[in-house]
């Protein structure tokens, strides 16, 4: 009498979504392959990414792609950051790219999962007025 429909991946109310969910995977998989572009892969997905922005239904897309924006800068950031460390000794500044790049992986794979699994990524609280 009383029955509670839970939507599933294959109900109506998931489908108009399921444009923008392949196409959040798409750019995950571009940032992800970055590591074999030396990076173009990832400005490719960047320029998706704010091209789709404004676009997007809910706050689960706007945390994804903000947390694949955040990523990108950041890593960005952090790579010009150690870029007079690698340009002067190339061991210690190789080592530091290296890091940074298994950073920027971890972050992608960790988005990608939670995106797999519909969980949205962290989110800042807005501050108290």
């Amino acid at each position: 009498m009383n029955e509670v429909m839970i939507p599933t991946a294959n109900s109506a109310a998931q489908r108009p979504y399921e444009g923008l969910r392949l196409f959040t995977h798409v750019l995950y998989g571009l940032h992800t392959l970055s590591w074999f572009s030396a990076g173009m892969f990832s400005v490719i997905a960047m320029v998706l990414n704010y091209v789709k922005r404004p676009d997007l239904p809910d706050p689960f897309f706007r945390s994804h792609f903000r947390w694949q924006a955040r990523s990108f800068w950041f890593t960005l950031s952090w790579l010009a950051l150690t870029s007079p460390l690698f340009l002067l000794f190339w061991l210690p500044g190789a080592l530091a790219w290296f890091v940074i790049g298994l950073w920027y992986l971890y972050r992608f794979i960790r988005g990608w999962w939670s995106f797999a699994e519909d969980r949205p990524m962290p989110m800042p609280m807005p501050n108290p007025v």
